[in-house]
């Protein structure tokens, strides 16, 4: 299996170089250049399988260069049963009738970045010692709040590796930010910054294409890689969990095997989707995938109508993992549909870069729309369905969540589709115990400090806490930094104690 780049379509790398570089030369995002086929009855076979087992059945397909026990070593090291909250790992859960839940939060951070950033420190050690052996790998990470954590713990004291996340200041949750400023580590630093995820994601691309400051780290035997979900690391793990939650469906008698399902994803960032897409394109048979958003609606629009435009309102809301208005993994997408037109794809990207806004063709987005729906969810919409949902199914969603669950019931409305469906739930509801409790309480919000609250939500809704949760209550902050977007390089010598 060998990797191109969505911009120059002449590149071809192994796994083992597209996950330790994690973004092409010119900017591009590594893509396989085929995908493998699942039929059914491989399928069938992979039910009565484990999670891990599952992992790697698919992973092995992509990860040619690596030996079969290093395969095992990365994806056993990654799901060990101490990691999880869930013997299932991923378990999905019937909530009513064709709705159901894939629960994606079990690991140590509480958030589905887990399924994917408990298995890339492993892949990025492997792979380093294939590409780039004796160097030391820094890992830049800009967050909207969940993959800031779960890099971090994925990241915590591995050898050969540092890790710097940065972070929008007043744009993740009280719980996000605590998890990340205590991070324990000796190769671990976390900067808030004054801008959004969008200013944060940008200046880290700009950074990792920058010939001067990777020379300076060559220089003292360093190269950069990312965690986010332009590497294709980061993403390859998230279509394991599609897989599963298939063959989790089968085994619960909710279909058959070869029936279709609906998946419905509320994303950002359009990694978590994309890897829905992947999985039905290797053969899981999926129907529709449905993009949920919050008031950031930038997919949805360009879903709807072919045109993506930045160039609107930024609102920070109670999901802000999907506070973002620049979707880096879109570009996958457009390059798969459009028949791997990287000088399409460069043309686009360039357009968002320099106007804010692309158009595509007629025939890209009604090729998109044959696979793709879309819709959002208001700040009101978000309260009253995670109150509802918990009225009437005793069912507590987060604010993440609840995004998917009302663009679900809305596409039903709407489609009469209702045949059985798999939402992602993508983090725990106490990471946004004031939202969720407020939410719960019909608008009501206690003046209570933020781990109260977390009690408070327990109290009302009887919901375990998660033993990752509560321990910070103990925990010492250890990082206060902030900085401006237009000086993150600078701040990225500083912790790196390069200045």
């Amino acid at each position: 299996m060998l990797y191109t780049s969505t911009r120059d379509n002449s590149i071809r790398v192994s796994a083992a170089q597209a996950i330790a570089q994690g973004i092409s030369e010119e900017g591009g995002l590594f893509v396989p250049c085929e995908l493998p086929a699942f039929s059914i009855e491989k399928i069938k076979e992979m039910a009565g399988m484990s999670y891990i087992d599952r992992a790697k059945t698919v992973l092995r397909e992509f990860l040619t260069d690596f030996t079969e026990d290093e395969l095992d070593y990365c994806v056993s090291g990654a799901y060990r049963a101490d990691k999880f909250s869930s013997p299932a790992i991923a378990p999905t859960v019937n909530v009513c009738g064709n709705k159901n839940i894939l629960e994606l939060w079990h690991g140590p951070t509480c958030a589905f970045k887990d399924m994917a950033l408990q298995l890339l420190p492993y892949l990025m050690t492997v792979s380093a010692k294939k590409t780039a052996e004796g160097k030391t790998i820094v890992i830049l990470v800009a967050t909207s709040g969940d993959t800031g954590k779960a890099a971090l713990e994925g990241f915590k004291d591995v050898d050969k590796t540092k890790i710097l996340v940065f972070y929008p200041v007043d744009g993740v949750s009280p719980m996000q930010k605590l998890q990340m400023t205590t991070q324990e580590g000796g190769n671990v630093a976390v900067c808030a910054i004054n801008g959004n995820f969008d200013d944060a994601q940008s200046a880290v691309k700009s950074i990792f294409t920058n010939t001067e400051i990777k020379h300076t780290l060559a220089e003292k035997n360093m190269m950069f890689s990312s965690a986010n979900s332009i590497n294709w690391g980061r993403l390859v793990p998230q279509i394991v969990y599609y897989f599963s939650t298939y063959c989790d469906m089968v085994n619960m008698g909710n279909i058959t095997a070869g029936e279709e399902i609906n998946i419905v994803v509320p994303t950002g960032n359009f990694g978590n989707i994309l890897a829905g897409y992947y999985a039905k394109k290797m053969g899981v048979p999926i129907k529709k995938l449905i993009c949920a958003s919050n008031s950031n609606n930038v997919l949805t629009d360009f879903l709807k109508t072919g045109t993506y435009d930045r160039n609107r309102d930024f609102y920070t809301t109670t999901s802000p993992s999907m506070d973002i208005l620049i979707s880096s993994n879109l570009e996958r997408l457009l390059y798969h549909i459009s028949g791997e037109d990287a000088q399409l794809v460069s043309s686009l990207m360039a357009s968002l870069s320099d106007e804010g806004k692309y158009s595509v063709s007629a025939d890209i987005i009604g090729k998109i729309q044959s696979v793709f729906d879309a819709g959002f969810a208001s700040e009101a919409d978000v309260m009253n369905t995670i109150k509802t949902h918990f009225d009437k199914y005793n069912y507590l969603c987060d604010t993440h969540t609840a995004v998917a669950v009302k663009v679900y019931d809305d596409y039903v409305s709407a489609t009469g589709d209702d045949i059985p469906t798999v939402i992602d739930s993508t983090a725990s509801p106490y990471k946004f115990s004031k939202s969720v409790l407020t939410a719960v309480l019909g608008g009501k919000t206690p003046e209570l400090d933020e781990f109260d609250m977390v009690d408070e939500l327990n109290k009302t809704t009887g919901a375990e806490v998660p033993t990752p949760l509560a321990s910070l209550k103990s925990k010492r902050v250890r990082f206060n930094n902030v900085c401006n977007k237009e000086d993150m390089s600078k701040m990225v010598f500083s912790l790196l104690k390069l200045d």
